[in-house]
């Protein structure tokens, strides 16, 4: 089980390489003076030399991408003396830095938090603006995601149960109106729907963050409510997933030798399920779902903006209209990891459920 662990973990460090590698050369040939869109349009010659070489634009590609590599990485090499270097330790980027190892030359070896540059529009470190929206979006795609398996895997078991009856024709039907739907379009007949044609039953609003003001405007509150539509809007295509497969799943175990035995021991048809096919049947269920997991970190970026949900989908958005690289790049990164790291647990799961796994 080690060995299978260690070799995840090794392919998802070389899919996270190739990540930042990716979005380094995207974000590094695009078009655009970073120095201009700090300083504004009237900014001076001298100033704009000065960002730039404090952005490290004066420097080859190659040396930039190492400096990219450098500040990522939780060890990192640095120039503990010399203000000017490029490589220098600079106490307002690494001030969470431990040095523990001297190097020739003025070098040393430090231990710090990945250093994810600053924001050109608000001159924030990107890490602070991300920690702040990541919470939010992590909040919405597991509230979206346990909708989804909860009542995913209850209707898939009762249509497996009700095969090619009507209630099961029924709920194939909204699978695949389910799977049709594209988010943003769901977000926005949702929000008309439930929070303006009906707003008066439901108490909803089209939009709301996690905190609102109250009436006086002196303090915030948590507001849950603000919760339901986007988690709900979220959860539709990665529900009509799981009932689909665990419908199609249970029926193929259920059609099983061992099953039969069962129910030719006298055990019930809930015992049955519960404690022998349902085990075997959730395998690509939970392997679909921790992908889905995955792809709603990323994928919520329509329904945030909808519904102003003040996650990364927001920042993101924002970013891209003020061309604010560091801060795209950032949240391409937090996403790359937040995936790697959730398909690495989905693997380890899969591997506890089916031992068979371990010798792919």
């Amino acid at each position: 089980m080690i060995r299978f662990v260690l070799k995840r973990l090794f392919y998802g460090f070389l899919v996270l390489i190739g990540v930042v590698t990716l979005v380094f050369i995207l974000f590094n040939v695009l078009p655009g003076d970073p120095a201009r869109m700090i300083m504004g349009q009237r900014s001076d010659v001298a100033s704009l030399e000065a960002i730039n070489k404090d952005l490290g634009r004066d420097k080859p590609l190659l040396v930039r991408y190492v400096g990219f590599l450098n500040d990522l990485s939780p060890v990192s090499c640095h120039n503990e003396m010399d203000p000017n270097s490029f490589w220098y330790l600079d106490p307002g980027k690494y001030a969470s830095a431990l040095k523990f190892m001297s190097l020739p030359g003025d070098q040393v070896l430090v231990l710090k938090k990945p250093y994810l540059r600053r924001s050109y529009q608000s001159q924030r470190k990107v890490s602070e603006i991300l920690f702040e929206a990541l919470p939010k979006t992590i909040l919405l795609a597991t509230v979206s995601i346990l909708f989804a398996m909860v009542l995913g895997v209850l209707t898939g078991i009762f249509c497996a149960v009700k095969r090619n009856r009507i209630i099961d024709r029924i709920s194939l039907v909204f699978s695949v109106l389910g799977m049709s739907l594209p988010s943003f379009f769901a977000a926005i007949l949702n929000a008309w729907i439930f929070a303006f044609v009906l707003a008066g039953y439901t108490g909803l609003d089209m939009t709301g963050s996690l905190y609102s003001v109250d009436d006086l405007g002196e303090g915030r509150y948590l507001d849950l409510k603000n919760l339901i539509l986007p988690a709900l809007t979220l959860g539709i295509r990665p529900l009509a997933i799981v009932v689909e497969l665990t419908r199609s799943s249970l029926s193929e175990v259920l059609s099983q030798d061992y099953i039969r035995t069962a129910a030719a021991k006298g055990l019930s048809r809930t015992r049955i399920i519960a404690k022998h096919a349902l085990k075997n049947a959730l395998n690509p269920v939970i392997t679909a779902v921790s992908g889905w997991f995955a792809s709603l970190m990323a994928g919520a970026v329509f329904v945030e903006y909808v519904f102003d949900w003040k996650g990364i989908g927001v920042v993101i958005v924002e970013a891209l209209e003020k061309y604010d690289f560091p801060l795209i790049m950032g949240a391409v990164l937090i996403i790359s990891v937040l995936l790697v790291l959730i398909n690495i647990l989905v693997d380890i799961v899969y591997a506890i459920l089916d031992p068979r796994v371990r010798l792919a």
